[in-house]
């Protein structure tokens, strides 16, 4: 095996994820030292308002924050383990999904909404994948539209959930009569609870307010959050619309589970333009769908023995953004 062989296992391997995870908690304790503030995030969702940090306190918000990441890691590497949808054995999409995660030091600091939707939509695709071509499988849909609707009355990023799972069940072959009544029944529940507990009443209800993405005409491209998250999706859509060109030919149940991950990593890209005011809470989400790219990327080119040059790239490309975030006024 030659030495550049040897430096693309090392990308695929765990003690490359492991050194990501020690960087992200590194990163974590540098942003709180140099006093970066939490990315601004005061919208609310359908019925309580949700603003800025889910826990005041600084150090255990932060804390809280990122080990929700690592939980999020984890459970994409176990959900990859049970039903390989990266068909290598790789670790590659938790360690980019960490190094997307230090990119944006303001995210980091503070226990937050994007965090919660990217640990959210990580449990519920367990169900989501286990339900493949299960006819009975109205518990794991109403279980995951219940969560989704719940987190929605929070902060109303969490719809754009339901297109995704929707069309994800619809994929998986049984969202039939029953599974659609499972998906309006959970959607539902959550509102009948609290409405019904006088929790809340329907004068309640707050719209969403869209800031659209095309009301930016005089925004500099100096923001770096702009910067990330359209480097971010540019790269995802990218990546995602080669790597398809391989994965079409896999097995059927392979093709279905990265299907799911495409109609979220979408969802992600149209929920930052059409809501741009709240683009930090997406952006957890969409690193997270965009490195399942990179792990693809990196795997079904095999025969590119250079391809650990992009990935240098990309781990100066973080790097980079998180010293700017944190050393620019």
């Amino acid at each position: 095996m030659t030495t550049r062989e040897h430096i693309n296992d090392y990308f695929n391997g765990r003690p490359f994820m492991v050194l990501c995870a020690l960087a992200l908690m590194a990163a974590t304790a540098v942003a709180l030292s140099m006093g970066v503030q939490p990315a601004h995030a005061d919208s609310t969702g359908l019925f309580f308002p949700l603003k800025g940090r889910l826990i005041e306190h600084g150090p255990l918000s932060a804390f809280i924050n990122v080990a929700c990441l690592l939980a999020t890691g984890g459970i994409m590497l176990a959900l990859n383990k049970v039903f390989s949808y990266v068909r290598a054995v790789t670790h590659l999409f938790v360690s980019a999904f960490f190094l997307l995660q230090v990119a944006n030091p303001a995210a980091l600091v503070s226990f937050n909404a994007g965090t919660l939707m990217a640990l959210v939509t990580a449990l519920a695709t367990m169900p989501l994948f286990a339900s493949y071509q299960d006819r009975h499988s109205q518990r794991s849909i109403f279980l995951i539209f219940t969560l989704v609707a719940t987190g929605s009355m929070f902060h109303y990023g969490f719809l754009m959930l339901i297109p995704a799972f929707l069309l994800g069940f619809l994929n998986m072959g049984v969202l039939n009569l029953k599974g659609l009544l499972a998906m309006l029944f959970g959607l539902v529940t959550p509102f009948w609870i609290v409405l019904g507990l006088g929790i809340v009443h329907p004068a309640d209800f707050i719209l969403p307010h869209i800031n659209g993405i095309w009301t930016l005409t005089g925004q500099p491209w100096t923001n770096l959050v702009l910067v990330l998250a359209v480097v971010t999706a540019l790269l995802g859509i990218v990546l995602a619309v080669m790597n398809l060109m391989t994965i079409m030919n896999y097995r059927m149940q392979t093709r279905v589970y990265n299907a799911f991950y495409v109609f979220v990593l979408v969802m992600a890209v149209i929920a930052i333009c059409i809501d741009y005011s709240n683009v930090a809470v997406y952006l957890p989400l969409l690193g997270l769908m965009t490195a399942v790219q990179i792990a693809h990327f990196h795997t079904l080119r095999n025969t590119f023995q250079y391809r650990y040059i992009l990935i240098l790239l990309f781990i100066a490309g973080c790097v980079g953004l998180f010293a700017a975030n944190v050393l620019l006024p």
